[in-house]
């Protein structure tokens, strides 16, 4: 299967190109074309991940139709007038246009990543208190909102619930820490019937006619950590079924984390590519269509 890194479809207005999404403007809606790039360390790599932009456009679409919420998303299946490109099938999701929060909406039910560098240094995460002694990746004893800014380039900044009241207003605010933590329980939940743990996720809200609505993608291995429950233990940073193994072997080589990233070893991408479907076909008990 050959990656699909670069999207151009004639005819078509390009609104924006991400990491890893490239939207078209189709009049009243906008078509989202979801590649095989992907990035480490806020850089995109030279080799794309095959099949890995069917995955989460897929397992967005699982979500989606699952959560019970309102969401931006109107189908997959290609309209007529786009039919003629193949390659945007499995791909490809018709979402409505959306007025996005300027706000990552995150919520964690363990202690990992930045918010385990914050707890060490402080205690808290976000200005959420949380209780001494907790070690890496220990289940929190509830989860926690801890919203972030969106950044065009480098890391998001953590902020908390107060300066999400400044930046969107309390009202807005406390609407999308609700949705964040209900979404977050009942997809750990879910999660858990099919041995996999949620540890975090990321989460992108919209208003569509002052209806908020979940935009972008939904609980994939890009926005969101999963663990095998079977191997999780405290203490220790469980694997995961993401871009960890890219990130582990960037480390193991030494590379400086500025542009331009090296060009990937086969395994590692083939066996990158393994993890993320392997995160599908556990989280919705289906082969990939």
């Amino acid at each position: 299967m050959i990656p699909i890194t670069q999207v151009e479809l004639p005819g078509f207005k390009k609104l924006s190109e991400g990491k890893v999404r490239t939207m078209f403007d189709l009049g009243k809606e906008l078509l989202i074309v979801t590649t095989d790039r992907i990035s480490a360390f806020d850089v995109v790599m030279p080799d794309g991940i095959p099949g890995k932009g069917k995955v989460l456009n897929n397992l967005s679409k699982f979500w989606f139709d699952m959560l019970g919420v309102e969401h931006h998303m109107i189908s997959i299946d290609l309209p007529a007038d786009l039919e003629k490109f193949e390659f945007l099938r499995g791909r490809s999701m018709i979402v409505n246009k959306t007025e996005i929060f300027p706000i990552e909406c995150v919520a964690r039910g363990y202690i990992l990543g930045s918010g385990w560098k914050d707890y060490q240094a402080t205690g808290e995460v976000c200005g959420e208190k949380l209780p001494q002694g907790l070690k890496l990746a220990d289940k929190l004893p509830e989860p926690i909102f801890t919203p972030a800014t969106k950044e065009t380039s480098g890391h998001d900044i953590n902020i908390n619930f107060e300066e999400t009241c400044k930046r969107i207003g309390k009202e807005t605010a406390t609407k999308l820490r609700d949705l964040t933590l209900s979404i977050y329980k009942k997809a750990h939940d879910f999660a858990l019937t099919k041995g996999i743990i949620l540890a975090d996720t990321k989460l992108e809200f919209g208003s569509v006619g002052g209806k908020i609505k979940l935009c972008d993608e939904a609980l994939t291995p890009d926005s969101s950590r999963f663990w095998l429950a079977k191997a999780y233990k405290p203490g220790s940073n469980p694997p995961s079924f993401d871009k960890q193994f890219l990130r582990d072997y960037l480390e193991s080589i030494r590379w400086d984390k500025k542009p331009p990233a090296p060009q990937l070893p086969a395994d590692v991408v083939n066996k990158t590519a393994d993890k993320y479907l392997e995160a599908y076909q556990l989280l919705t008990g289906k082969d990939l269509p």
